[in-house]
């Protein structure tokens, strides 16, 4: 038997983004799919990569590849809702971060939906495994959970 995930709240959060939903982002079943929260939680540890830790998605020498993920669904969304993103670090190894997110409907406490992912940073070209540059690293640390 399963336990239910218990539901977490913006104080597990150390950084928050806002997220427009999109009229495509509903399913027919009249609810945010689940797919859109994948897209969700891509963009915003990315826009937090690129505004805050230096990442130069088009021309640097690494690039983050994700390697696993996954997402607990708690509370169902819509298009029109106004979101906001919850973004953490779980664990920062030297090539890889494995970050935790959140999202939640504007304005309330708990997490509609929770989730993780993990980046590895790789050489652009040899796709290679290599060491997180200093800027990102202490960038991924003020998010790190304690």
């Amino acid at each position: 038997m399963s336990e239910k995930k218990p539901v977490g709240g913006r104080t597990d959060y150390l950084n928050f983004q806002p997220i427009s939903t999109r009229w495509s982002d509903n399913d027919i079943y009249g609810h945010v799919n689940n797919v859109a929260y994948y897209s969700y939680f891509d963009s915003v540890a990315n826009h937090f990569l690129i505004s805050e830790g230096g990442l130069d998605i088009h021309e640097g020498e690494i690039i983050g590849l994700v390697v696993s993920s996954g997402c607990h669904y708690h509370a169902a969304l819509a298009y029109p809702d106004k979101l906001e993103a919850g973004l953490r670090v779980n664990r920062l190894g030297n090539s890889s971060v494995e970050y935790g997110l959140a999202i939640f409907r504007e304005g309330e406490e708990m997490a509609a939906a929770e989730g993780h992912f993990t980046h590895v940073f790789v050489d652009r070209n040899s796709r290679r495994p290599t060491p997180i540059p200093e800027l990102l690293r202490n960038a991924l640390k003020t998010l790190l959970r304690h």
